[in-house]
């Protein structure tokens, strides 16, 4: 596996633990179509959250944050969206939101942990 491919696995199980501290149940992870993958589907009771792991070593190459620009916002909506149609069960009743969660430093587990609540749709 490549370095960058550890990082964001190890990023992502960082998240994880970090949204379910919050006090949400994970209910997917990597759930992966043609148009491209969602890392994470966390939920409570009223909410379900499709999240996106940004992890980076440092902001050399600018803060995690600044890679969600609008196509990549709109190409998560539309993932978000299949997602629900395909698990109908669980999204009935709960809103639907997309967050993202931003990690900068060497080591996941000791990484600045940054979470951006409900996305703007572009």
């Amino acid at each position: 596996m490549a370095d960058k491919d550890v990082l964001g696995r190890a990023g992502e199980d960082r998240a994880a633990h970090y949204l379910r501290q919050l006090g949400f149940e994970i209910l997917d992870r990597n759930w992966r179509r043609p148009a491209g993958e969602i890392d994470l589907v966390v939920a409570d009771s009223a909410t379900v959250v499709i999240v996106e792991v940004k992890t980076r070593r440092g902001e050399a190459y600018g803060h995690p944050f600044e890679a969600l620009d609008a196509r990549k916002r709109a190409r998560l909506w539309r993932l978000a969206v299949a997602w629900a149609a395909a698990h109908r069960d669980q999204i009935q009743g709960r809103r639907l939101r997309i967050d993202a969660v931003g990690l900068i430093g060497a080591e996941p587990a000791t990484a600045r942990l940054e979470h951006l609540v409900d996305l703007e749709v572009p």
